[in-house]
C-alpha cells in the first residue's frame, strides 16, 4: 500500500485496508447494514456475526465447543465473520508490510491454522474459509511462490479489500 495512496474504485463494496479498520466499523458503513453487539444486520435481517481475537472462543463456548479439548494454543484471529446462509465461517487475517520483516514467512501458516480452525468449528458442521487481507507490499514477485502456496492449500488471499460478495453478503446497490 503506498503511503499516502487512495482505495481503489472497489472500495464501496469490499473491505478496504487501511491497517486499522475492521470488519465491524466496514460493514456498519454500509447502506441497508447495521452491526450490534457483533450481530451483522442488512435490511434488518441477520445476515452474519463478526467476531475479532477472543470473542471468537466467547462464540465456540456459547455454542458448546470446548476449545481447550481440541487444540493445545489458541489462534486469535484478526477478524472472522460466520455467515448464516452459508454456514460458513471466514477467518481474515490481516497482512500489512512496508520493509522486509516476519510477516513475510507467516504467511506460509495458513494451511496449519485453516485446519486448526476446521478442527475447532467441525461440531458445529461449518464450513471453514481462511483469508488473508494483503498490502500492496506483496504484490512483490518475490512473494509469487507463498502466494501460490496459499492457493494449493485451499486458502485465499486479496490484496487491500475483499468483494462483499466473496465472504456471501448481500450488496449494496
Amino acid at each position: 500500500m503506498k503511503i499516502g495512496g487512495k482505495g481503489g474504485g472497489n472500495t464501496k463494496t469490499g473491505l478496504v485496508f487501511e491497517g486499522k479498520i475492521d470488519l465491524t466499523t466496514f460493514l456498519s458503513s454500509q447502506k441497508n447494514y447495521k452491526v450490534d453487539a457483533g450481530n451483522v444486520y442488512y435490511k434488518n435481517e441477520l445476515v452474519a456475526r463478526v467476531f475479532k481475537k477472543y470473542s471468537f472462543y466467547k462464540f465456540l463456548e456459547a455454542e458448546g465447543v470446548d476449545w481447550n479439548s481440541i487444540v493445545s494454543k489458541r489462534l486469535l484471529p484478526d477478524d472472522s465473520i460466520y455467515v448464516i446462509i452459508n454456514n460458513a465461517m471466514f477467518i481474515i487475517e490481516c497482512k500489512f508490510q512496508q520493509s522486509k520483516g516476519s510477516v513475510d514467512e507467516k504467511l506460509q501458516t495458513c494451511d496449519f491454522k485453516k485446519k486448526q480452525y476446521q478442527k475447532l468449528l467441525s461440531q458445529l458442521n461449518m464450513e471453514v474459509e481462511y483469508i488473508y487481507l494483503l498490502s500492496e507490499w506483496f504484490k512483490n514477485p518475490k512473494y509469487k511462490d507463498v502466494l501460490d502456496y496459499i492457493i494449493s492449500v485451499r486458502c485465499r488471499y486479496y490484496f487491500e479489500y475483499i468483494p462483499l460478495q466473496k465472504l456471501g453478503l448481500p450488496v449494496p446497490k
